[in-house]
């Protein structure tokens, strides 16, 4: 079960900085197509990054795993509806669902391992 943890936590950690980092360009158009503020974009970039940082620590640290696995399970939730509310197609939404239901597992996981 840790080992799975750990690869799902390295997987998300991966994935939240190569689009927020390698590919921020796209994640500033993305912004400007929604509407939203360019302080919004920064705050939703630092949350993003933060949360990917304490699933990092959380290999060994498991409730920093937590924190980080429920931030960006909620962050996911909102870029979720923010995709239903510009009425993208199911493909656009399935990085946002797909990163949401791994931050889940993450969270159970390292939930069961707190508690054992």
């Amino acid at each position: 079960m840790q080992s799975l943890a750990v690869f799902l936590q390295a997987l998300v950690c991966a994935s939240i900085f190569f689009v927020w980092v390698v590919r921020y360009e796209n994640i500033i158009s993305e912004f400007k197509r929604f509407k939203y503020p360019d302080w919004l974009r920064d705050c939703v970039g630092i949350l993003k990054l933060t949360f990917s940082i304490l699933l990092l620590i959380g290999i060994t640290q498991q409730s920093f795993a937590l924190v980080g696995g429920i931030g960006i399970t909620l962050l996911m939730i909102a870029a979720f509806f923010t995709h239903l509310r510009v009425s993208n197609p199911l493909l656009m939404m399935l990085p946002s669902l797909i990163l949401m239901i791994l931050s889940i597992v993450i969270c159970f996981l390292n939930y069961r391992m707190l508690a054992e």
